[in-house]
């Protein structure tokens, strides 16, 4: 009688692991590696946004997903009456912590420290990743299990794990498939939103015996049947591992506690069992009293997965002696996050809670996903976040600001009200100042439909050559690719043909007449 699928297979040690031909021989050590090449060596927006258009799977992928959590979302906020009340709110006290935020900052420390838990400060990505290392490797281990952390992913912590000889195991199911598919996020929420359930099962039977518990061999795409297998494969890493990694949602300085929302349980695992957790929090997430956390409970589930409630909503502070980790680490990170507080326009992008809901109604990242963005951080907060975070020195922060059509869709669900249109307009303002001396095609362009206009025999003239193109070629609806300088307007869009006589042409024909 064969074992029922859903059956949980025996815990094996490391070394049974090591034993199983069926596993490689450093699976319990070594973690899948994300394609090669760091965010910023990547193309600029639209070359990578070209890609991804070509690819017609991934756009069914994100209309079919993003699709399902707007309709989500929206029948979860229309039963909130007060919803704009709560948006204001929850502007108001981001905007209040902002303003002092060193003094939340000292208060979040004293209260961390008060409770048990080591405060570290990191200025930067590469100090971050210092100290974290050096707390693992000081613990005599080598692999750690992760809650899912948007702060850890901007810092490429994995990989300077991975570099020390360290196997940081993904435990979110959407992390866990981009980990094993060797991929990089393309969500703020749901990071394998561009994968659908046939890629998933696949990336499990191939690669999971790779690094541990292997996919059962007859799994089908059914989702229950999908995060089985990953709750298997994930049992012995957590039942193991001796340190935990995780970020955090909010953090109180009233009380030094840090809260973490999911919908699967596996956050509460990594942040229960092991013996040291080590928390990585970007600076503004902090809030200031306990209080101040229940507008945000109300914000951030209906306005991320459309929810309520989050399944699982954890909340700790510092130690707690006999229950959960007995040590303790909170890892305060900068990273680029003081530039933008000392921008008046720029700083509203620290108020975002990570909720997504951008991404979900931006029309230009419904068609071409996240990748395209450079970052962790995808979609119409990507495209302020990141040039605030990293600069607009590298070529995919200053395409950025243009990755939008300016519908002004983002700021209407935005939970928090941050005005992403006109961040956007202000950061191409910024971009453009900074090419200032250089040879640029738009302002050419503008001063000639300038000269153009500011004429009628100018337009006129025009005209005339624009007919004569139409009768050069008179079977054409619409004009292909142009060479430069118009190639970069007309290798994305369709122009259309002018007609062979113009407007003015006729009434002169037919009504005898000059047209002043």
């Amino acid at each position: 009688m064969s074992t029922p699928r859903s059956s949980s297979p025996p815990l094996r040690s490391p070394e049974q692991l090591r034993g199983d031909p069926a596993v490689s021989t450093d699976a319990v050590r070594r973690t899948p590696a994300p394609p090669p090449g760091t965010y910023l060596g990547m193309p600029k927006f639209q070359k990578n946004a070209k890609t991804q258009l070509a690819n017609e799977q991934l756009r069914k992928n994100l209309r079919h997903a993003t699709g399902t959590i707007r309709a989500k979302r929206a029948d979860r906020v229309a039963e909130v009456p007060e919803w704009e009340e709560l948006r204001l709110a929850g502007e108001a006290i981001k905007n209040r912590t902002l303003r002092h935020l060193d003094t939340y900052l000292v208060q979040l420390e004293a209260s961390l420290t008060r409770a048990g838990a080591t405060v570290h400060w990191a200025r930067d990505a590469e100090e971050a990743n210092r100290i974290v290392v050096d707390l693992v490797k000081a613990k005599g281990v080598d692999e750690v299990v992760k809650v899912k952390s948007m702060a850890t992913q901007e810092i490429e912590l994995n990989e300077a794990l991975e570099a020390a000889g360290v196997a940081a195991w993904e435990t979110d199911l959407a992390e866990l498939i981009v980990q094993l598919g060797h991929d990089r996020p393309s969500h703020i929420l749901v990071p394998a939103i561009h994968r659908n359930r046939a890629e998933v099962r696949e990336i499990f039977l191939r690669e999971m015996k790779q690094y541990g518990t292997p996919a059962p061999e007859d799994i089908t795409d059914d989702p229950a049947e999908l995060a089985g297998a990953a709750r298997r494969h994930l049992r012995e890493k957590f039942l193991r591992a001796k340190v935990a990694i995780s970020g955090a949602n909010f953090a109180i300085a009233e009380t030094g506690t840090l809260v973490v929302v999911e919908s699967e349980g596996n956050g509460r695992m990594c942040l229960t069992l092991p013996e040291t957790l080590i928390s990585v929090v970007g600076i503004e997430k902090v809030l200031p009293t306990v209080a101040d956390l229940e507008v945000f409970m109300r914000l951030l589930p209906r306005s991320s997965t459309g929810e309520r409630m989050n399944p699982y909503t954890s909340m700790w502070t510092g130690v707690t002696p006999g229950d959960g980790p007995q040590e303790v680490h909170v890892v305060l990170v900068d990273n680029g996050r003081t530039n933008a507080l000392a921008d008046p326009q720029g700083r509203p992008a620290l108020r975002c809670i990570r909720c997504s809901a951008c991404l979900n109604i931006c029309p230009v990242y419904e068609r071409v996903g996240g990748h395209a963005y450079g970052s962790v951080y995808p979609g119409p907060i990507g495209a302020v976040l990141n040039p605030q975070l990293r600069g607009i020195e590298h070529e995919i922060d200053q395409s950025l600001p243009y990755a939008s059509s300016l519908c002004g869709a983002c700021f209407e669900v935005c939970p928090v009200r941050i005005p992403i249109p006109d961040m956007l307009v202000h950061l191409r303002k910024e971009v453009a100042d900074h090419k200032r001396g250089k040879p640029k095609l738009e302002p050419t362009a503008m001063a000639l439909a300038g000269w153009v206009l500011s004429d009628y025999k100018h337009f006129e003239l025009a005209e005339r050559m624009a007919g004569l193109a139409a009768r050069v070629l008179p079977n054409t609806s619409y004009l292909g690719p142009l060479p430069w300088p118009a190639s970069p307007w007309t290798r994305a869009r369709d122009l259309p043909m002018p007609p062979q006589e113009s407007f003015r042409e006729w009434w002169r024909k037919n009504r005898g007449e000059e047209q002043e």
